[in-house]
């Protein structure tokens, strides 16, 4: 069960990770792997409006897509967009990576073994983990410029079409504890995480929606 609590505090972690960038002509789109075919096709739209030459899409499986993206999110990512106008040759796919890292790290090899240059990314993620996606890639590709980008739905909208609240919740939280512990980890750059979002974290923890939490932590 959801309370209106529960609700008010995960619209305070949604507007916290939301970015608020404006989409610009960069080198690159990366569009992250997850459950998500809207990231595929926000990558796709930002690329209809002439602001990616091209773009890479990356992730393997997961618990929550190995049955419904069985040839792998990036493949479908592929598939999806093709259908909505992209062509082959401007999509590149990075097929292995199962973490937000690894979508960086290895987007970013692929395009150096293709002697692509690139000076800025436009990472486009799931909306509930722009500020995740970006302190990552700050982190580890801090020499290229990050914009983010996601689906502008609002968190009821979001939800509504996901149809899984709690999985939303779950991720939501495990996107905030991973920001807060991730960084002395070198796996991101630290961000200050405000009072209020901090005590909706903590709310939301303590009633349960711990699915995607990092093990290991206080």
């Amino acid at each position: 069960m959801i309370s209106a609590q529960d609700r008010a505090d995960a619209r305070v972690l949604w507007d916290f990770q939301r970015m608020g960038h404006t989409p610009r002509p960069c080198s690159v789109g990366i569009g992250l792997g997850s459950h998500d075919l809207g990231v595929a096709e926000v990558t796709a739209g930002l690329y209809r409006r002439g602001l990616l030459p091209l773009v890479v899409f990356t992730g393997a499986t997961s618990r929550t897509t190995a049955e419904r993206m069985p040839r792998g999110e990036a493949e479908h990512y592929r598939e999806r967009a093709l259908e909505l106008g992209v062509p082959a040759a401007a999509v590149l796919v990075e097929p292995r990576a199962r973490n937000t890292g690894e979508n960086i790290r290895f987007s970013r090899a692929l395009l150096a073994e293709r002697g692509i240059e690139v000076s800025s990314v436009l990472l486009v993620s799931k909306p509930y983990e722009e500020r995740r996606a970006y302190a990552t890639a700050r982190r580890l590709w801090p020499e290229v410029e990050v914009v983010s980008a996601s689906s502008p739905l609002t968190f009821d909208a979001y939800t509504d079409s996901i149809g899984d609240p709690r999985l939303v919740l779950d991720m939501l939280v495990g996107a905030v504890q991973r920001l807060m512990v991730y960084p002395a980890r070198g796996f991101m750059i630290e961000q200050e995480i405000p009072g209020p979002v901090a005590a909706a974290y903590e709310r939301l923890r303590a009633g349960g929606f711990t699915g995607r939490l990092v093990p290991d932590t206080s």
